[in-house]
């Protein structure tokens, strides 16, 4: 990287700031699979639908290091959090501690895509650049951003493996979790998955997926120019009765629906349920270059099995015809198992400015570390897999080892 010695850090309160050529240039480089979430489209969308604003805890932070020559060499998407909702990396234990030490624990820097627990790049660079040394100089303007702010903390959220890597080896703490992801072992239908399993998993997926699309359900897929307001309308009314029942209040504005359909059409895939002529249920995925993510789900009928059919099976099948390595199927999750889903683990690097919490922090980090290992290494020997097709978990490929 040139002049990285007068290497420049801006930072931007708003995506308006920035063209969304120069951000996608860094946020999906040709080189890699192409995330949705970290795309101008999808961040900008969560800004200008109110949905991750100031007014909702989200403010702005986005760090953007240009060399020498005024071109950008990274960024990171961040916002300063006044609240710990929408992360799905719990830390609320943590805040409540120190504030009860008698310290203040928000505002914190977040680097995340908010309401997102997939993983991606969170120091987005275009091709050819020195990632380690773009990194460091990162690391080192998150923690100045941070003691400018008067902030308590950095955490960067759902990284990369190799960012972890590098990131814990310049001093932040690292933390380990678990979610479930399904791997295509390049299977050209369903039956070929089904094939892989054994003979009882497999009957009793074929058992769910039948019993799923009784009472006359209908599945249907939309993507691209085929999505309407309509149906935006209609899935947004799933997506407020989930969240209503779940979290209180959910955090997407129905605006954002429709600013993702204007803008990113193909890299949203509603899988929608049709009884007697209405929609009664359904779920939002996003496309990337090799993985499906499913994201949010909501019904207004409740058919057995029909949420393990439409956020599963069908997003399994989707991949499958389409060729696509992996499907991220959303946080947490055990049941997901017993439909092919493996244990995968996932990462996030912290900064605590008080030494004091941090000491007791890393504490307990190394502790929980061993737990979800240890729960890993339980759950892999519970896949419904035959054994000699069994899919390495906890091992998927970065996109930055490609």
């Amino acid at each position: 990287m040139p002049g990285t010695k007068q290497a420049i850090i801006e930072v931007i309160d708003s995506l308006d700031k920035l063209d969304a050529a120069q951000w996608n240039a860094c946020a999906n480089p040709a080189d890699i699979p192409a995330n949705p979430f970290t795309s101008y489209e999808f961040l900008h969308a969560l800004e200008k639908s109110q949905s991750a604003v100031p007014e909702t805890g989200w403010y702005g932070q986005h760090l953007i290091l240009r060399d020498d020559n005024g071109k950008i060499a990274g960024i990171t998407p961040c916002y300063l959090k006044s609240h710990s909702r929408g992360e799905y990396v719990f830390d609320h234990g943590w805040a409540d501690a120190y504030e009860r030490a008698g310290g203040q624990y928000y505002p914190k820097l977040q680097a995340s895509v908010p309401f997102t627990p997939a993983t991606s790049r969170r120091l987005l660079t275009p091709p050819g650049k020195n990632r380690e040394q773009i990194e460091t100089l990162m690391a080192s303007a998150l923690v100045e951003r941070c003691n400018t702010l008067g902030a308590s903390s950095v955490h960067i959220t759902f990284m990369t493996e190799p960012e972890w890597q590098h990131f814990g080896k310049i001093g932040f703490l690292q933390r380990i979790d678990q979610q479930f992801h399904w791997q295509n072992n390049d299977y050209q239908v369903f039956d070929d998955f089904l094939d892989d399993l054994s003979s009882r998993k497999r009957k009793t997926i074929k058992k769910e997926r039948r019993e799923a699309l009784l009472n006359d359900v209908e599945i249907e897929l939309i993507t691209g120019s085929d999505l309407t307001e309509a149906h935006w309308d209609q899935f947004y009314e799933f997506y407020m009765d989930t969240g209503s029942r779940k979290y209180g209040r959910p955090y997407l504005t129905r605006g954002f629906y429709s600013l993702i359909g204007q803008t990113m059409p193909d890299q949203c895939l509603l899988i929608m349920c049709k009884r007697a002529g209405r929609y009664i249920a359904g779920a939002i995925n996003f496309i990337g270059g090799d993985t499906l993510y499913g994201r949010h789900w909501g019904c207004v009928e409740d058919h057995r099995f029909l949420h393990f059919e439409v956020c599963y099976y069908q997003a399994i099948e989707f991949a499958i015809t389409h060729k696509l390595k992996y499907v991220e199927a959303g946080a947490q999750g055990p049941h997901k198992l017993a439909r092919g889903y493996v244990p995968v683990t996932t990462h996030s690097a912290h900064f605590l400015r008080d030494q004091g919490l941090s000491d007791a922090v890393a504490d307990y980090l190394e502790q929980e570390k061993r737990y979800v290992q240890r729960e890993n290494d339980i759950l892999e020997q519970h896949t419904p897999f035959k054994r000699s097709d069994q899919p390495p978990s906890s091992k998927r490929q970065s996109h930055d080892d490609i």
